[in-house]
């Protein structure tokens, strides 16, 4: 039978991270699932901006509360954001708050207690970036502060993931038994780090509609810029400069990501796909983001296309099984990028 939860529910609400899951060991697609559609729905009402910012940061503490495994009516919570969701997928993710509560409840005792601890961190970052801006739209944009900033934000969002998913990892696949937990879980979390700075680059144009600017305010100072300047066509192109700088910084993080990977053995085959994956199409949008004349202003998000994910499929189902194979399209990748 079919799994309404992890299988189109997390279809519709995560195409890209479901091609990662779906090929994930039976065991392991429970946990990591779970979390990603209980922090999926934490986001959701956090985005939902016909509801007031504080009702939003109330509803939030209600989920926190409630994956943390305390009492909470989450119930409530979806009635009254469900109704406010453009998107029919998103109306039926806060609908199954309860039940993928209950699934997170009967998890065994030691991938609930990593699955809880990676919401509480992912959820701080959101209850964060609602404190942070205040605005919600280009009139109210305001930004971080510092590079720091950008950097604490991107471990909060993303970052954090990488520890719960080699812990989980480690905790199911005696392969890997051998493993450095602690330098794995270092280089995991430069992993999801990686993967969003690429989102925070090719976001930049619709952050900035929605008051949001993950660009440093005193970077963009040095350059002559506040965050408001980059709403302007005639004023972004000098923040090329920063941006350079970022996609520098994104492909470290990406470096440390391939290392990871290829630390995988090769026998974990389906634990090497789900990571290689992100990391092919991401680099392949850096490049895309790197190419383009003036990604800030961008009408649409840089992306690269559903041809291109699945020639990236076809090309990783060959080279999986090689560190030679899989670091040279590494290489490749990477050179593409011009910064």
């Amino acid at each position: 039978m079919a799994d309404p939860l992890l299988g189109d529910l997390l279809r519709r609400v995560s195409r890209s991270f479901y091609l990662s899951l779906a090929i994930l060991p039976r065991a392991l697609r429970e946990p990591i699932g779970l979390a990603y559609l209980l922090a999926r729905a934490a986001d959701t009402v956090a985005d939902t901006r016909l509801i007031a910012r504080g009702e939003r940061l109330a509803y939030l503490g209600v989920l926190r509360a409630a994956y943390a495994g305390r009492r909470a009516d989450v119930a409530a919570v979806a009635r009254a954001c469900a109704p406010h969701q453009a998107l029919a997928a998103e109306r039926r993710l806060l609908e199954s708050l309860p039940a993928a509560l209950a699934r997170l409840a009967g998890l065994p005792a030691g991938d609930r207690a990593q699955a809880e601890a990676v919401l509480e961190t992912l959820t701080s970052g959101m209850a964060l970036d609602l404190e942070r801006f205040p605005g919600e739209d280009a009139a109210g944009v305001a930004a971080l502060e510092t590079l720091e900033d950008l950097d604490h934000y991107t471990y909060l969002v993303a970052g954090c993931v990488g520890p719960f998913w080699t812990a989980l990892h480690v905790a199911h696949r005696p392969r890997l038994a051998a493993w450095n937990a602690g330098a794995m879980s270092a280089l995991a979390v430069r992993f999801g780090k990686a993967l969003q700075m690429t989102n925070v680059l090719r976001d930049v144009p619709g952050d900035l509609r929605h008051g949001r600017c993950y660009l440093p305010a005193r970077e963009l100072a040095v350059l002559g810029l506040a965050p408001g300047d980059l709403l302007d066509p005639a004023r972004s192109p000098a923040a090329r400069p920063l941006l350079r700088r970022l996609l520098a910084v994104a492909l470290a993080h990406y470096e440390a990501a391939w290392s990871y990977t290829l630390a995988v053995p090769a026998a974990e085959w389906r634990m090497r796909l789900a990571c290689a994956w992100p990391l092919m199409i991401g680099l392949e949008t850096v490049a895309a983001l790197a190419a383009h004349p003036d990604p800030l202003a961008a009408t649409a998000p840089v992306k690269i296309s559903r041809a291109r994910v699945r020639a990236i499929l076809a090309r990783s189902l060959v080279k999986v099984w090689s560190n030679g194979a899989l670091g040279a399209e590494a290489r490749r990748l990477r050179a593409a990028v011009a910064v």
